[in-house]
Parts: structure tokens; sequence; C-alpha cells
């Protein structure tokens, strides 16, 4: 399958219809028509529904959206690797993942401090869970990340940042525990809970309530905080987060508590193991291991 044909499928995919793909892609309709059929043939299915006005992905169309996203990712992720190993460092280009912490504000003071000695450098910036970033990671599509320990030392170099992320319960300012200012384990029984789907976290909480997952008021996961603010405003539940997940967020109708006795875990900047780094990333690697590294 070739990369030329991914490429006019996705475009297909997100205009929905010939028409339009055919405007962005600078083809004429019949011959975008044509290769969408010597694919569909290729693959031996029908990757979209024509309907009278759009183009509808069927179930095998969704599937290789998916992959096709993926593969047009890294292709030009790889693409701009060899274009990085033909420039210095001044006009490199990188990607980083970073998940929700207060840690975030380390990465940006490393970013505008790099970027204030070169100019010229770019970077893409991928938010997300700890699952997605690190699949992103495994994938070649990010160059590092930074996440929440605990994470593989056989698949990644990492270096540990300097800030602790605070775990504690985030409430509602109606609720009868924003009167207090920590939580112990026997106030958290029968609370409600929303908590992360990732089973780290989850057996986090575990130890520390002194019960199986399969015991603690979980009704609900989630894996970005913010979509759980309304929830938790609304006393649906209350969410097990790190205080940096909010830090810098104005919600007036929320308190986090922290848990007493505290729990504490740290974030890491991560790499792959024997992967080849471009020289902007092996500068802004150096720069966070001379700053943390003990």
């Amino acid at each position: 399958m070739e990369i030329r044909l991914l490429k006019y499928f996705y475009t297909i995919a997100q205009e929905e219809t010939i028409s339009q793909a055919a405007e962005v892609l600078h083809l004429t309709q019949p011959t975008l028509s044509r290769q969408l059929r010597e694919l569909e043939e290729e693959l031996g299915t029908e990757l979209f529904i024509r309907e009278k006005r759009k183009m509808v992905l069927t179930e095998a169309g969704r599937f290789l959206k998916d992959r096709a996203e993926e593969i047009l990712d890294l292709t030009e992720q790889t693409q701009r690797e060899f274009k990085n190993r033909k420039h210095q460092l001044f006009s490199g280009h990188f990607s980083i993942g970073c998940v929700e912490a207060d840690n975030s504000d380390t990465l940006a003071m490393m970013l505008e401090e790099l970027l204030s000695d070169y100019p010229e450098v770019h970077f893409d910036l991928y938010s997300g869970t700890g699952d997605e970033i690190t699949d992103r990671l495994d994938k070649g599509l990010l160059d590092l990340a930074i996440l929440l320990e605990p994470v593989s030392t056989e698949k990644y170099e990492t270096i540990v940042l300097p800030r602790k992320e605070k775990w504690g319960l985030l409430v509602s300012t109606d609720s009868f525990l924003a009167q207090k200012e920590e939580l112990t384990k026997d106030e958290l029984q029968g609370v409600p809970l929303l908590i992360s789907k990732r089973p780290e976290v989850q057996e986090l909480l575990s130890r520390f309530m002194e019960k199986d997952v399969t015991d603690l008021t979980i009704i609900g996961t989630f894996n970005l905080i913010f979509n759980i603010f309304s929830l938790v405003e609304n006393n649906v539940g209350s969410a097990f987060v790190i205080e940096g997940a909010i830090t810098g967020r104005e919600v007036d109708t929320l308190k986090f508590l922290p848990l007493s006795p505290t729990i504490e875990t740290n974030c890491v900047l991560v790499w792959k193991k024997k992967r080849s780094l471009s020289p902007v990333v092996k500068e802004l690697i150096h720069r966070f291991s001379t700053a943390f590294s003990n």
C-alpha cells in the first residue's frame, strides 16, 4: 500500500467529499475517484458508503483511518528527522508529550530557555494520558515525554524532575468534605470516587486505603481531568488526582484536599533506549540532565 494512496484516502475521510478532497490535494475529481477505487480493490473492501452529499466511512474505513493517521504522522516525523540531520541545531525540530502535572511548568521553563538560545527551533507538544503518550512514544511519533511514575526502566532512559506530585481528592466546595484541609483513609470510606483508568493509579489509592481495588467505591473512570470537573462540581463524585493537574485553573467551585499521610510521586523525562536522537533532542536532554540529575 502506497503512502500516497493513504494520504488520498485520509484527506477524503477528513473532507467527507471527493470534490473538496480533490481541491485540497490539487487533483481532478475523476483522478481521485479512480485512486480510491484502486485502494478499495487492493484491500478487497469498501471504505466509504457513498451518500448524496458526503462520503461516510464504513467500519473498515474507520479502522484504516486510525491506522493511516498513525502511519502518516510517523512518515512526516521520519522525513523531519532526515531533514534535521542536514541542519545544525539552531534549525531543528522535535516532538514531546506531557501529562497533566505540576511539572508542566518545568517543561515550559526548559522550552523557553531552549528557544531563547535557538529561536529557529520548532516543537510539537502533545498533551494526553500516560497511556496515550507512551503509545505514541513507542511508535516513534514522539521524541521525548514527561510522565508520572511508575515508568518502565526497561524501555526508557529517564531523568527524574525536581517537584514531586502530591495526590489528593478534588471535591466540590458544596461537599461536606470541603470543610477539611486533608483527608485520612477513614474519611474516604464510602466516598463515591472518580479515578484514572491507569491500573497503577488505582493501585496507588488501593495501598493508601489498605483495600483491594475492587472494594473501593469507584463510580467512574476518566483519562483527562478536565472532563470530570462538572461531575465533581455537581457532587456526582470526588476525583482522585494530583494537585498539579489543577494548578493554574481558576475553578472556584472545586477544592483540592491532600491525603494524610501524604502520597507523592515523581514526574520523569523519558525517551526510548537505543533510539537515534537528533541534535536538538540531545541538547534538550542535556539541559534537563544538567539541571536536575543528581
